[in-house]
């Protein structure tokens, strides 16, 4: 037991964030989750309050969830933190770690000028060129810059009729004014999740598709399997994730008919994943890895 009070940013009574605070009091005696949506911040004091909380006194703060959804706004929830980080709160991951992650454009540029194989993408305003990577994709999910879990990704095939592929791009563009759209991908009904801890590979589980669903998250009914993983796609996962300097983190791969692709790097990593999937407490041993980081 320690007398350091570490904070858990993320969302109250959500299994991931509990049970990280959960491993936190465990350690240290000290419990404090805090919820960004309940957070004030005051720059004439320098203070950033979370009920009677000032987070800018408290030794460390793990940033487990930012939002349940993500957002614009969610970039300003982390520019509110980065006044605690100022103050000399040790901050897991780093804020800026973070900022280059949220929005999926920012991420797929890191990877791309990393050289990490993706999938054929696209970024245009332009409804037109948008229509014409559809036809030389031969089809493509279109993916809204701040998403999680597959929320709000639209998939079109270029043999839809072109005047209905041209009414479905309208209408994901009048949400998404700068569209991303990547190339639909044979993954046979499962991508990975590679785990790593500071950098460290932890493992793998894959996420396995139960429904005719053309995506395999949980949240469209996927489960959670193991997955032996070999060197090679280590070496592509550990590449991929290195830019971001990150403390946790997951590692989403398809596993297409030429060769391996990553979708993205995530922010804060998947617990349930980890655990269910690979039988990696990843709670606890990011408890372990904070402490130690905070102690110096």
């Amino acid at each position: 037991m320690t007398d350091l009070k570490i904070g858990v940013v993320g969302i109250p009574g959500k299994w991931s964030t509990e049970v990280l605070a959960g491993a936190l009091e465990k350690r240290t005696g000290f419990r404090c989750v805090i919820d960004m949506a309940e957070v004030a911040l005051d720059l004439e004091t320098r203070s950033l309050m979370s009920g009677s909380q000032n987070l800018c006194q408290l030794d460390g703060l793990v940033i487990k969830k930012i939002s349940e959804e993500y957002s614009p706004a969610t970039l300003d929830r982390l520019e509110m933190l980065r006044i605690a980080e100022n103050s000399g709160v040790r901050i897991f991951s780093r804020t800026a770690s973070i900022l280059g992650l949220i929005n999926r454009l920012s991420c797929t540029v890191t990877l791309s000028n990393a050289g990490i194989p993706m999938p054929a993408t696209c970024v245009s305003e332009s409804e037109t060129e948008a229509l014409a990577a559809v036809k030389r994709f031969g089809g493509a999910v279109f993916k809204p810059l701040f998403s999680t879990k597959a929320r709000g990704m639209t998939l079109m095939d270029a043999a839809s009729h072109e005047d209905t592929l041209k009414r479905s791009i309208a209408a994901f563009k009048a949400e998404n004014p700068v569209m991303y759209l990547q190339q639909k991908v044979n993954l046979s009904g499962r991508d990975l999740g590679m785990v790593f801890l500071a950098g460290k590979y932890l493992g793998t589980y894959a996420r396995v598709a139960q429904t005719d669903s053309w995506n395999t998250t949980i949240h469209h009914g996927g489960k959670y399997e193991p997955f032996d993983a070999d060197e090679e796609l280590i070496d592509l996962a550990r590449r991929a994730q290195a830019p971001f300097g990150l403390d946790f983190t997951t590692v989403d791969i398809g596993l297409t008919d030429n060769g391996p692709v990553v979708f993205e790097v995530s922010a804060f990593g998947g617990f349930r994943g980890a655990l269910e999937g690979a039988g990696i407490d990843a709670a606890d041993l990011y408890a372990d890895h904070v402490i130690a980081k905070v102690r110096g």
